[in-house]
């Protein structure tokens, strides 16, 4: 049997990268194999992603890699690897590795996608995807190429809470949205050598936490007739503050936020004909949809995870996926992934930032 005739899919509409449409849906597919997952990089996202990958019984343990050899011995030692290597061509050559987590930083993420797809290997990146939507392509070229399967890793898609507001807004529920406001703020001081600062690794906040509130604009608007941007440089030139407007042919706003330089309650809202939505995150584990109707009525519904990050989503769609024979997801596929990094590439032009090479 064909073993995508096994999956299920709910298409309602689907991306098709030159419209607003956007896919909602769900794979559901029992994994039926144990998938050996290494990790490229040994930072605090790989950290995070290791620890959610025990929860999950199909995915095994099995290498990490570094281009220090004592630093990926720790990480395995620490996270319970099978391996370790001390450069990323010897993982991504060993025939045993199925699935390859890139967790190393934005600039990056081509050169290694790249090499693990070149080795036959299945891929996972971290958001954001890549530094711009040419660089994106040439990473889907090359899964197309090598017949390797290629997703980022946007946990946000994943989540229950995204699913039930995606549901209700596609419900009619609350009549036709109408307007929006998503922000993600924390302090980081400013350092000119760290990831969030150095222009050389992709920093500032648009790539790291800004891309969350856009892509909770595109899911639920689409891409923009307009963008505006207005943003507040560090002195390395990386965006410290960056504010966005998005604008839609049948008025709907979208105002969207990221900031390096103050904290925030990390919150989004769409206002609709006959009432809104808010969606607050307290921390990484619960999530609040609350659903307003008229002030009438208010519903607040609280998604908790089992103990870890929420990352385990990332990597069980991703065992589905290839126990389905895909080599994108339904729920990610490139054509929006593609779509997302030209969005950011616009906003990035407007604010002035300029990525190092």
């Amino acid at each position: 049997m064909d073993p995508a005739a096994s999956v299920q899919f709910q298409r309602d509409r689907a991306w098709d990268g030159r419209s607003r449409s956007i896919h909602v849906g769900s794979l559901r597919q029992m994994i039926t194999k144990i998938y050996n997952w290494a990790i490229l990089g040994c930072g605090k996202i790989a950290g995070k992603f290791a620890h959610d990958l025990k929860l999950l019984p199909q995915a095994h343990l099995y290498a990490t890699s570094s281009r220090n050899l004592d630093k990926a011995q720790s990480f395995a030692d620490q996270h319970g690897f099978d391996k370790a290597y001390g450069s990323y061509e010897e993982m991504a050559a060993d025939p045993k590795v199925d699935i390859v987590y890139v967790a190393t930083p934005h600039s990056l993420h081509r050169e290694h996608a790249i090499l693990c797809m070149n080795h036959g290997k299945a891929v996972l990146v971290e958001k954001a995807f890549a530094l711009s939507a040419s660089q994106a392509t040439e990473m889907i070229e090359s899964a197309h190429q090598n017949k390797a399967f290629l997703m980022e890793a946007f946990w946000t898609r994943l989540q229950p809470s995204f699913q039930k507001v995606l549901e209700v807004v596609r419900s009619g529920e609350l009549g036709k949205p109408a307007m929006m406001r998503s922000e993600f703020c924390f302090y980081s001081p400013y350092n000119p050598e760290s990831r969030l600062y150095n222009l050389s690794l992709g920093g500032g906040s648009l790539l790291d936490i800004g891309i969350y509130p856009v892509f909770w604009a595109l899911q639920v608007f689409g891409t923009p007739s307009e963008i505006k941007t207005t943003a507040d440089l560090a002195p390395s030139g990386a965006d410290r503050s960056i504010a966005i407007t998005f604008k839609y042919p049948g008025g709907e706003i979208a105002q969207l936020a990221s900031s390096l330089a103050g904290c925030s309650d990390t919150q989004t809202e769409i206002w609709c004909e006959k009432g809104f939505i808010r969606v607050k995150r307290s921390d990484p584990h619960t999530f609040i949809v609350t659903i307003n109707s008229k002030g009438v009525s208010e519903e607040t519904l609280p998604f908790s995870f089992y103990p870890g990050f929420g990352l385990y989503l990332e990597a069980q769609h991703v065992m589905e996926c290839l126990d389905a024979g895909l080599k994108e997801s339904p729920l990610l596929p490139h054509s929006f992934t593609l779509e997302m990094m030209k969005v950011l590439d616009e906003i990035r032009k407007q604010a002035g930032v300029r990525y190092d090479g």
